[in-house]
């Protein structure tokens, strides 16, 4: 990994996609979404200050966990002046995240204990299918054709 001269305050996108292993096409795509920002020079290119690798990598190490990057954006807009995450602040949210987290894992738990049920039984019944309509949740709302509309 190269590395960069303590002198050197802002980092170019190549150099950022280096030391932080996000890709050049992710770096952009996290400015656009808001997760990070960068300033223009004259010539119209990308600098970034250096803590927006502490920033990239609570970006990637939240998204490694499954936390959706509006969740992500949010947290990070909490912070005072848009700062680089502390350890403390990942503590405080994952914490937050956790209670999310474990509820998706109950749910493909309970999914994958039923999915052995369903090999070979091909009904896949908008009424009585775990995986098709998991609790009834589209017999509280509609029935009938109208499930075809709102999927599209």
């Amino acid at each position: 990994m190269p590395q960069i001269p303590e002198t050197v305050h802002e980092l170019t996108v190549g150099q950022l996609s280096s030391r932080s292993g996000a890709a050049v096409s992710a770096l952009h795509f996290y400015e656009a979404k808001g997760l990070i920002s960068s300033r223009r020079t004259t010539g119209n290119q990308r600098r970034y200050s250096r803590d927006t690798l502490r920033r990239v990598a609570f970006v990637r190490a939240a998204q490694r966990v499954g936390i959706p990057l509006a969740t992500i954006r949010d947290a990070l807009a909490q912070l005072p002046e848009e700062r680089t995450p502390t350890r403390e602040d990942w503590s405080r949210l994952s914490e937050t995240w956790r209670s999310e987290l474990d509820e998706r894992i109950r749910q493909l738990n309970r999914l994958r204990d039923h999915l052995t049920d369903c090999i070979g039984c091909g009904c896949l019944s908008l009424e009585n299918c775990v995986l098709s309509n998991p609790d009834d949740v589209f017999g509280e709302r509609l029935t009938g054709s109208r499930l075809l509309a709102e999927g599209r």
